[in-house]
């Protein structure tokens, strides 16, 4: 398929496929505006949960391989987030490949984060309480957003949450293989995703671009990682979780059992699902400071 043809295919199957029927869930604000990046406007969704001041921010990338989804088929998902967490989360639309190729997806995020940052005191936030989280490609973006808020000097991110995240773009780690047919997400899948992402065949050792490659992964966020048994991303996580502890992080890792990859757009299928993002509450509760929600 072109691109065009799987976003039309992608939207049309995400209720049947995706089963993304979490209950209605109603927060005190929910509303769309457009902010300016390096590249032109990019699209954004802010969800404020609760009524108050100083709330924490959480910016969060869609998956989809760079290439599919958008704000609207994580729609959902970011209003659980924003209610276990009694947080603002801000959903990024950011450009997708392969109609822009990397940097341009990871540059929107980045100047979000920054948009974030900036803008909390008219958002109701605290922008000393920032968390980037993502998955999939998602995760990809998140933790290459703390890479370059550590190189460039800002912001300041509290926290990463990484959702099985892609993290190695050669496409060489053994559960790639193993789980490379018949668990949804394929390796041939991946290889697609991948084509269309990259500028140029070196950009697979980009460090922000490949995160496990990176030779410096030192003082970055506290990071938590999550990946699912049967994912081809899986091993690709794990090694990443493994090497931002050896470089001084503080890192929780989960792996979650027999799941597969995009599980957390699939609450109807495992009470797995919904443990998941009582885990993420309780991790970000620790870091973020606010009462816990039931």
């Amino acid at each position: 398929m072109s691109a065009k043809e799987a976003r039309r295919y992608s939207d049309g199957a995400s209720a049947s496929i995706f089963l993304l029927e979490y209950p209605p869930i109603s927060l005190f604000k929910v509303f769309d505006k457009t902010i300016a990046g390096r590249n032109g406007d990019i699209p954004i969704r802010v969800y404020q949960a609760i009524d108050g001041k100083n709330l924490p921010i959480i910016v969060y990338f869609h998956g989809g391989g760079f290439v599919l989804r958008d704000i609207d088929s994580h729609d959902k998902v970011c209003r659980k987030i924003a209610k276990d967490n009694k947080a603002i989360v801000i959903s990024v639309g950011y450009r997708l490949a392969p109609e822009h190729k990397f940097p341009k997806p990871l540059h929107d995020c980045y100047d979000a984060t920054v948009w974030a940052a900036e803008h909390a005191a008219s958002l109701n936030a605290d922008s000393d309480r920032i968390v980037v989280m993502g998955d999939s490609a998602g995760g990809n973006l998140a933790s290459a957003v703390c890479m370059m808020s550590r190189d460039l000097g800002g912001p300041q991110i509290l926290h990463q949450v990484l959702i099985y995240p892609c993290t190695d773009g050669r496409l060489i780690q053994p559960s790639v293989d193993q789980f490379g047919e018949g668990y949804l997400l394929t390796k041939k899948m991946m290889r697609w995703f991948l084509d269309h992402y990259m500028s140029k065949p070196e950009d697979v050792y980009h460090p922000y671009f490949s995160l496990l490659l990176a030779e410096d992964l030192k003082n970055l966020p506290p990071a938590f990682v999550i990946t699912a048994e049967y994912d081809p991303l899986k091993d690709e996580g794990r090694a990443y979780a493994k090497r931002l502890e050896e470089a001084g992080n503080k890192v929780r890792y989960k792996d979650y059992e027999g799941m597969i990859h995009a599980f957390i757009s699939m609450p109807k299928v495992s009470p797995i699902v919904k443990g998941c993002f009582k885990d993420i509450q309780t991790e970000l509760t620790k870091v973020l400071q606010v009462e816990a929600v039931n």
